[in-house]
């Protein structure tokens, strides 16, 4: 049985939705040896989101930061929360309906991901910075 836990410090991005799964990979070498397993990802943040989507076309997540931006508008005057800029408190709601944490099964040394999935970070602060996700793998070697 393999039980690792490792704190990956992703880059920092501009705001908008990026793909990470290469990036989570490339700090975790162990999930080769899973057989079979899962794997949780948690992201430290209230202000980005960690979440799957579709992998392949760009116009996906351009198309997730229109809806997010026009459905959380920058400084929309119903917003009481202001503490820190006109874009904190949308990427406090961003991050609530597009969620922190994902449980991937892990199989044969790989992510059990569909064709087109992908791990996306959503960066939804205009000055995020790197983020940190937490990753919890188990499983049978």
């Amino acid at each position: 049985m393999l039980i690792h836990q490792a704190i990956i410090r992703l880059k920092a991005r501009r705001r908008g939705f990026h793909l990470v799964t290469n990036e989570i990979l490339a700090a975790l070498p162990e999930v080769a040896r899973v057989r079979v397993g899962m794997l949780n990802l948690f992201l430290r943040h209230t202000s980005a989101s960690l979440f799957l989507n579709e992998n392949a076309d760009p116009d996906v997540r351009a198309d997730f930061e229109h809806w997010g931006n026009q459905a959380m508008p920058d400084g929309a005057k119903y917003l009481v929360h202001r503490l820190e800029g006109p874009d904190d408190m949308p990427a406090h709601l961003k991050s609530g309906i597009f969620g922190t944490s994902q449980s991937i099964p892990v199989g044969g040394g790989r992510l059990l991901l569909g064709t087109w999935q992908g791990v996306y970070l959503g960066e939804h602060r205009d000055d995020g910075g790197s983020r940190t996700v937490v990753a919890t793998l188990w499983g049978e070697e």
